[in-house]
């Protein structure tokens, strides 16, 4: 199958050069030139499969044309080492937990996939491979653990600087070996155009063989699927669809989460709708409402993985759907939440039912609370363990109520190896070039 530029300047790509290139020189994001769609029946029977099997039929109509069933079996097992599970909340509410990975969150799965992807296509080749990762938060920890220790393939993991959690930030700067963490003086909007300028620089580019893990790459956003195509087999396994109509929310950053449900849906997942839960960088909220989208400075709140202020992903819905502002909100509504309904949201699921949410799940939650209707069921996605955050579910729930898992445990004792950089691209030109 070929992959096409949002931008449609630059000719079409088979997916390997997809993979490898990560963006396309026209700047545009690769896309595939047709969807398929499973046949009915498959989701009358998908409760019977499981998550490893489903992942594997998911990506066989994305990739099969182009990787081998075994190869590509194998890629899908190697990648889903845990589950994700869904669990009852409250009522008609379902968390789908995508936080059991080795980096307890929901970029494990397309992190590692493309990990093992591009091992794949680059096996055989000779020299090396530079992958640029821009981070809020959790995309660097998955992306830096997902490619640790891979022959012929540097990591580079840049961040803004003072504006991820310590854990988050001690997950990808206490590896070492073939993973570097530059510390950014700016936002995670000035990494992300850093990493974009860096890929359109035809010059850089002669020199330093480079390619994309954030979601813009389709290996990175196309397998966040899987999890869609499970947390339905796992309702029906639990009896919790009868028939009734499925809502997602997606706490929604830089929308690759949110573009892989919509791209389920095209798939034929019976998702009857979408909500795409902002915090206060609400871009798309206000697309939603006005027609207008108009990327703005990123701000910063406790939610720091959907402080994104130019949702690179967004390209890619409206290349989904034509550009077509009324089709787009038959299938997504908006939400907007503040650092301070994030808070009341955490603690008021807590004293009620128990459970823990993480910041960004909490913007899900509050979304199916203000707009599930009672015939429908609502599922939200819990993005990352909440002792990822723990200093802002202490200062929420008091000292004690979330626990260190062990993996998280052994990231703190690590030591911090970080390099400063400040947001301008010369100095990260100037960098990258020393590289080699």
């Amino acid at each position: 199958m070929k992959y096409y530029s949002t931008s449609k300047i630059s000719s079409p790509v088979s997916l390997g050069e997809a993979v490898i290139r990560g963006l396309a020189g026209d700047g545009g994001l690769y896309m595939p030139e047709r969807i398929k769609r499973f046949d009915p029946d498959f989701f009358r029977s998908v409760h019977r499969l499981t998550f490893q099997e489903i992942a594997f039929e998911v990506a066989a109509l994305f990739f099969d044309e182009d990787i081998p069933e075994d190869d590509l079996r194998t890629i899908v097992n190697d990648t889903l080492s845990f589950e994700c599970p869904v669990v009852p909340v409250t009522g008609n509410i379902w968390s789908l937990e995508l936080f059991h990975g080795p980096t307890l969150a929901f970029k494990d799965v397309g992190a590692r996939f493309m990990a093992r992807m591009l091992r794949y296509f680059l096996m055989g080749e000779n020299g090396q491979v530079t992958v640029l990762v821009a981070t809020s938060g959790d995309t660097g920890s998955a992306v830096a653990n997902g490619f640790l220790g891979v022959d012929g393939i540097r990591v580079v993991v840049l961040y803004p600087k003072g504006k991820v959690s310590q854990i988050q930030e001690k997950q990808f700067t206490t590896l070492g070996h073939n993973i570097t963490a530059l510390e950014v003086d700016g936002t995670f909007d000035d990494c992300q155009r850093l990493v974009k300028t860096a890929f359109s620089d035809e010059a850089l580019n002669k020199r330093v063989a480079l390619t994309s893990a954030n979601s813009i790459n389709v290996a990175r956003f196309l397998p966040q699927a899987f999890y869609y195509f499970n947390a339905f087999a796992r309702l029906r396994e639990q009896g919790a669809l009868h028939g009734e109509a499925w809502v997602v929310a997606v706490p929604s950053g830089n929308f690759g989460n949110q573009t892989a449900g919509l791209f389920a849906r095209e798939m034929g997942l019976p998702v009857s709708r979408f909500i795409a839960a902002n915090n206060s960088n609400d871009v798309v909220f206000k697309y939603l409402k006005t027609g207008k989208y108009e990327p703005r400075p990123s701000v910063e709140t406790i939610a720091n993985a959907m402080d994104v202020g130019a949702p690179s992903n967004f390209a890619r819905i409206l290349d989904l759907y034509g550009h077509s502002w009324q089709k787009i909100r038959t299938l997504v509504s908006g939400f907007r939440i503040d650092d301070k309904g994030i808070k009341e949201t955490i603690r008021r699921v807590h004293d009620t039912t128990g459970y823990l949410c993480d910041p960004h799940g909490a913007c899900g939650y509050a979304a199916l609370e203000e707009q599930l209707n009672k015939d429908e069921t609502g599922t939200f996605l819990e993005t990352a363990h909440p002792a990822k955050f723990t200093s802002t579910m202490e200062e929420i729930l008091g000292k004690g109520i979330v626990p260190l898992p062990d993996k998280l445990a052994a990231f703190m004792k690590g030591k911090k190896q970080s390099v400063e950089i400040s947001g301008k691209y010369a100095s990260f030109r100037e960098w990258l070039e020393h590289l080699q």
